[in-house]
């Protein structure tokens, strides 16, 4: 992007051709390249599904060992008031959490505090809310747990904000659009000059 920023600018302000054209070529890419991702997304968005679900499998089973990745976890688990991929369940693919009889952690048959429910009183975050609570029953689970999973909640809110992230690529497209135009159009102005030089 600092490359292609460079190209426009300095080809502007120096009315390089060159750079003009390099600007306006890759541009063009790029925003074909977009427009490929968002049809291939929207044909193959089961395929999608599927890939994010193994994103967030892979990363429950490393939610210990990266603090960063911890983090982004509870975060989106606490955003979308989620817990798991799919559910709670997915937290038995982690060593920590899982309720096989090898597991000696004292998260065993658990869950991360960010896939607990919030109560309004509390002001303080209760970080063993989710121990053990796995291990109890599915009306403990719905009470204390969020029991939807993060792929079905990112839908949910996908298609509540459609028009928002519609908007958002629209507005991109079109500022890449007109970042093509303009360098089209100052790329005509300089060999239009140019040409007139040449005839007198």
């Amino acid at each position: 992007m600092f490359v292609l920023g460079f190209a426009g600018c300095i080809g502007a302000l120096r009315e390089n051709s060159f750079l003009l054209k390099f600007f306006s070529v890759f541009l063009g890419i790029i925003f074909f390249l977009e427009l490929t991702a968002g049809v291939l997304a929207f044909v193959f968005k089961d395929w999608i599904k599927d890939q994010l679900k193994f994103f967030i499998n892979n990363n429950i089973r490393a939610y210990r060992d990266d603090i960063d990745l911890q983090n982004l976890i509870d975060f989106t688990q606490d955003y979308w008031e989620c817990c798991g991929a799919f559910g709670p369940e997915d937290w038995n693919l982690n060593i920590y959490f899982n309720c096989t009889d090898t597991n000696l952690s004292r998260e065993k048959c658990g869950v991360p505090f960010s896939c607990c429910t919030k109560d309004p009183a509390e002001d303080v975050i209760n970080t063993q809310c989710g121990y053990d609570i796995r291990g109890k029953g599915d009306i403990e689970h719905k009470t204390f747990i969020h029991t939807k999973g993060c792929v079905p909640q990112f839908e949910k809110w996908l298609q509540e904000n459609l028009t928002v992230v519609a908007g958002i690529f629209i507005g991109i497209a079109l500022l890449q659009i007109f970042g093509i135009c303009l360098a089209q159009n100052l790329l005509s102005d300089i060999e239009a000059v140019r040409e007139s030089c040449l005839f007198t």
